[in-house]
């Protein structure tokens, strides 16, 4: 007597595979990288700077805080 079939998600061939990573690599290649999801609108920016002394020479310790809100995508 065999076993039943799985009952679980078949898997995709290897081509399918292939194909849909071309495509997502070909899609990340025609992005535009300067353009955001949504828009995001700068409420704050903190920076803050300190200088300490090390045994190499002064080092500068920069912190900057940039806080943000995102706005919905517009609809047409």
């Amino acid at each position: 007597m065999s076993a039943p079939p799985p009952t679980g998600p078949k898997k995709k061939p290897l081509m399918r595979l292939l194909g849909e990573f071309v495509g997502h690599v070909a899609q990340g290649v025609k992005a535009d990288p300067g353009k955001l999801p949504e828009k995001t609108h700068e409420v704050r920016r903190e920076t803050t700077e300190e200088v300490k002394e090390t045994a190499q020479g002064q080092v500068v310790l920069r912190r900057t805080t940039i806080e943000e809100v995102v706005l919905p995508p517009e609809q047409k």
